[in-house]
């Protein structure tokens, strides 16, 4: 593997994010609702909105950013046993194409964990692709019987 970096993505890389965010939809084959460039304005904007409790990573190859993965926190009711309460989600996990099957998502991930831990997290979630669920598994993600969802 090349020489590698993760670390948080800045403000400037936001555009970079939407147009990974833009190829990950198209690449799948799906047609997107709005241009490029209005998509791109709407994820800067929410990305700057969100700031708080959306932490995008990147992993750049050199100097070239290769893939992102995005932590959402969400607080929690609080408890007698603590009054601090904050879960992960760990979303849009994400590298390009040519730099798949290389381990970089591995590490991504693992970086995004460490990130959760150093915030005292609960727990971290994550909706995957069938493809992707054993690596979550390798970093020991697994199904939970209590974990239930409803599609609306």
């Amino acid at each position: 593997m090349d020489e590698m970096t993760i670390r948080a993505a800045r403000d400037d890389e936001l555009p970079l994010l939407a147009g990974m965010r833009w190829r990950w939809v198209i690449d799948r084959g799906d047609e997107p609702a709005t241009t490029r460039g209005e998509f791109v304005d709407t994820f800067v904007s929410w990305a700057r909105t969100h700031s708080e409790e959306h932490h995008p990573l990147v992993v750049l190859r050199g100097d070239e950013i290769i893939g992102m993965a995005w932590l959402a926190l969400q607080a929690r009711v609080p408890s007698p046993h603590a009054t601090d309460r904050v879960v992960g989600d760990l979303q849009c996990v994400y590298v390009t194409p040519e730099h798949r099957s290389a381990g970089y998502g591995d590490r991504l991930v693992e970086a995004v964990l460490t990130r959760a831990g150093e915030l005292g997290l609960e727990w971290v979630t994550v909706h995957s692709s069938r493809r992707a669920v054993p690596a979550y598994e390798r970093r020991g993600f697994a199904v939970s019987p209590r974990l239930l969802q409803v599609s609306l």
